[in-house]
């Protein structure tokens, strides 16, 4: 059975679970970070010396970085479902994975830390204020991708749709401000109808 390494609200670990579950693969999963500690055990650091979730555990094949282990899993068992066989297609789609990471995150977390899990008397307003502007710009460019096609995967759900999916999740729960995005709220819909999306990823902020 594969083993998973990570909290459960960790938007990393999620990416995984939701593509395990997507796959249909039986897995277990192991509280670490946050207030679960063991990042810094001896154990956890021969795994992965980043110390850092997620990380994946297939029999004796050791793997971290979230989106790594998403294409792993795909490409592994995915076949005819989650990996696209097509290079052009397959890098289409990844982009948004790689995107959502090296764009996405940064003023996500300004937002998400400073709203979620920081005391109101203890928030930076400005900073929190900076990473709104800078969020509703990039998902306006996933907007105008999607105005042109179903997913960010391409005609249909796929790898590069469950990065940015499990960041929206929270971008359209938090009490923010929003633009007017259609297409991206279309896409985002279609998302929250998933059983497995609904499993493991609208489970709450915190």
């Amino acid at each position: 059975m594969l083993t998973v390494w990570g909290r459960n609200n960790s938007t990393n670990v999620k990416k995984v679970l939701w593509c395990l579950e997507e796959l249909g693969i039986d897995y277990q999963r192991i509280d670490a970070g946050g207030q679960y500690g063991k990042l810094n055990d001896p154990l956890y650091r021969a795994l992965n010396p980043n110390g850092l979730v997620p990380c994946l555990q297939d029999d004796d094949f050791i793997l971290w970085e979230s989106n790594t282990i998403v294409r792993y899993l795909a490409a592994q068992y995915g076949e005819n479902t989650l990996y696209l066989p097509e290079a052009k297609q397959r890098a289409a789609a990844e982009k948004w994975m790689d995107w959502a990471t090296s764009s996405v995150v940064e003023p996500f977390k300004a937002v998400f830390i400073g709203l979620v899990r920081t005391a109101p008397e203890l928030q930076d307003k400005a900073k929190i204020a900076h990473g709104i502007e800078q969020l509703n710009t990039l998902m306006a460019i996933a907007n105008e991708a999607l105005s042109k096609q179903p997913y960010l995967s391409g005609d249909k759900f796929g790898l590069g749709d469950i990065p940015l999916g499990c960041l929206a999740y929270a971008w359209f729960n938090l009490p923010i401000e929003r633009p007017q995005l259609p297409h991206l709220q279309h896409w985002y819909q279609h998302l929250t109808q998933r059983p497995a999306f609904q499993k493991v990823v609208d489970i709450g902020l915190s």
